[in-house]
């Protein structure tokens, strides 16, 4: 069946233009104007009221179409495959990481391979240890979680500059993040584009790798310019770690999203009741409250598919796609304008899963339409989000690592080698692309 042509309707992204005063504005407002004691500015505000806000406005749109329809247009929006999938892997990855953090499997991980690193050696050990923990964890803020008190030991410690020590963690917990199969920025960016999660992996590293190496290098040539320090020693389980190793092999050579968390959740039960970090009781728990965890991502995923289905009914999607086609030139300027999008919607969200949900129906039409690969489609909502999430100095990242050290969010930027490397090997593989 052929699909109904829908005319170019800049109108029909007020929507998305009311969550952006809404949320960035605030955000804006609590953080850097009318600061709220204890509490960070771009949290004040919830991105659900925002969205679902900016929800009832588009559905006051369009009024050739009766309520009845609207809602049938949501419903479609919502029913997607990809997304009934998706809501799912966010509850077993929610699962796998509160049953993982309760074990102890991360810090054991993070204080293995610490021990193991030569004191001198510090700094790049940070990054290669929170490079490897975000990819086992799925998740940066909760590898900065972990990691920046270890890093604020170790520049203590070592007498190392704070700042450094924490920025190279910020760093490797974004290279983790983007290439992590149980991430949802991961997940968000392969289903939307109905891709396997195994053939983005492979496009992704072809950028994120050359740009970890080098920053390892970079760092490597740091500790060798300065005197060998003692950064201490730390306590760790090989048990408790052994389960973030296992899951990462098994994420790497394909094998199926929901086979791989529940493996892992079953081993991390079995080391924490053998190493005694984990009770019956603390388990349930644990899983329960990290499938907590996700609620908001998921309320937020359904909200956006309705507004993106109400959007591109009213033809929003194609006001976007007709600036992109005033602009963009080929599978370059297509690549260009997915990754500009990509990285707009960060900036505006400051939340990358849900920039990569709001940009992703509209990335699709641009691949469809520039003869991006979905694969590659996927691989630049991923990198595109990860990279200005690294970067923006209010997202949950900078913030929940500057709070830990106590220093300022600002102060970080110069320190986030990986970030802006990356960058710059994904602007030249576009420029690269035939």
């Amino acid at each position: 069946m052929e699909e109904k042509k829908v005319k170019s309707n800049p109108k029909a992204l007020f929507p998305i233009a009311l969550f952006l005063v809404l949320y960035l504005g605030n955000g804006v407002f609590f953080e850097y104007i009318k600061p709220q004691e204890g509490q960070m500015g771009f949290y004040v505000v919830s991105v659900v009221l925002a969205f679902s806000i900016a929800l009832i406005a588009a559905f006051l749109q369009n009024r050739k179409l009766s309520f009845d329809e609207k809602i049938h247009i949501c419903a479609k929006g919502i029913g997607d495959d990809n997304i009934v999938i998706m809501l799912f892997i966010f509850l077993m990855a929610g699962g796998f990481s509160g049953i993982a953090s309760q074990a102890g499997g991360a810090s054991s991980t993070a204080n293995m391979l610490l021990n193991v690193i030569p004191g001198k050696y510090a700094v790049p050990g940070l990054f290669l240890i929170s490079c490897l923990i975000s990819m086992a964890m799925g998740t940066s803020v909760g590898t900065i979680s972990v990691l920046a008190p270890i890093a604020c030991a170790v520049s203590k410690n070592g007498g190392l500059p704070l700042e450094l020590c924490v920025g190279v963690v910020v760093g490797g917990a974004m290279f983790g993040d983007n290439l992590s199969f149980i991430s949802d920025t991961t997940i968000a960016a392969t289903k939307t584009q109905g891709v396997e999660m195994k053939d983005k992996f492979f496009t992704n590293i072809r950028v994120a790798l050359p740009s970890a190496v080098i920053t390892f290098i970079m760092l490597i040539v740091y500790a060798v310019m300065k005197k060998g320090v003692d950064v201490g020693h730390f306590e760790f389980s090989f048990l408790q770690a052994l389960p973030y190793f296992i899951v990462l092999i098994m994420s790497i050579i394909g094998i199926n999203v929901f086979i791989v968390l529940i493996t892992g959740i079953i081993l991390f039960i079995g080391a924490g009741i053998l190493t005694g970090s984990l009770t019956y009781a603390t388990g349930l728990a644990s899983m329960g409250s990290g499938m907590s965890g996700m609620f908001e991502t998921m309320i937020v995923t359904i909200l956006v598919a309705s507004i993106a289905s109400l959007m591109k009914e009213n033809g929003g999607f194609e006001a976007i796609l007709s600036l992109i086609r005033r602009k963009a030139k080929g599978k370059r300027g297509g690549s260009f304008g997915i990754m500009l999008l990509t990285a707009f919607m960060d900036v505006a969200t400051a939340n990358n899963t849900v920039a990569i949900v709001i940009a992703a129906p509209i990335a699709k039409d641009i691949s469809k339409e520039y003869g991006v690969e979905p694969k590659k489609t996927a691989s630049l909502l991923d990198t595109g989000s990860c990279i200005m999430q690294g970067i923006i100095p209010y997202g949950a990242q900078l913030l929940v690592a500057a709070n830990i050290a106590g220093i300022t969010s600002m102060s970080l930027i110069p320190f986030l080698i990986y970030p802006f490397i990356l960058l710059a090997f994904v602007i030249v593989s576009i420029i690269r692309e035939k």
